[in-house]
């Protein structure tokens, strides 16, 4: 019985002696067609999509928002000074969004769209126009509370609070964005 060293060496024998009388091809350095894209995941968006919208699906009376009340949210980290300018109206209202009329899930799919394409077009700030809710009645300010929940989910969403009078007051937000 042959060990599996003498083998191999027997084998590296065999192939030299086979390949004695050969002669190397010629190269010619070129890359064979076109590179190949990049791979990417076919269903990636879609993914994306649908994590967003059942992280948005929510109870309205989840939050205790009512029609005058004003709405204040930043993310941790985010100074003192940026809120302040943000709720005094410094910010610069680069694109705005009214919600007046639409139902939750309309508004839902509004306030997803409008955020990924300000994002997109690397906006600041953005202002929505969710109204005071006084068509509400008992259920309160519905699209009011829902925008605030959905902002809070939002990562692109840095903070948000209500606008000043002159721009809707209660009835209306700014939204700053990551840059």
């Amino acid at each position: 019985m042959t060990s599996g060293k003498a083998m191999k060496d027997d084998d590296s024998k065999l192939f030299r002696e086979a390949i004695a009388g050969a002669t190397p091809l010629a190269q010619d350095r070129k890359e064979p067609g076109h590179p190949r894209p990049r791979p990417r995941a076919a269903f990636r968006r879609a993914d994306e999509r649908a994590v967003l919208d059942e992280t948005l699906i929510h109870q309205a009376a989840d939050l205790g928002v009512e029609t005058g009340d004003e709405i204040v949210f930043c993310r941790p980290g985010v100074s003192d000074e940026i809120l302040r300018d943000l709720r005094r109206g410094r910010f610069a209202i680069e694109e705005e969004l009214d919600l007046h009329g639409l139902i939750s899930t309309e508004a839902r799919h509004a306030v997803r769209d409008f955020l990924a394409n300000a994002t997109a077009r690397h906006r600041r700030c953005v202002r929505i126009i969710h109204g005071k809710g006084r068509g509400s009645g008992p259920r309160g300010p519905v699209l009011k509370k829902s925008v605030n929940l959905w902002l809070r989910k939002h990562d692109a969403v840095v903070a948000f609070c209500s606008a000043r009078s002159a721009h809707g007051g209660t009835g209306a937000i700014y939204v700053l964005l990551k840059r």
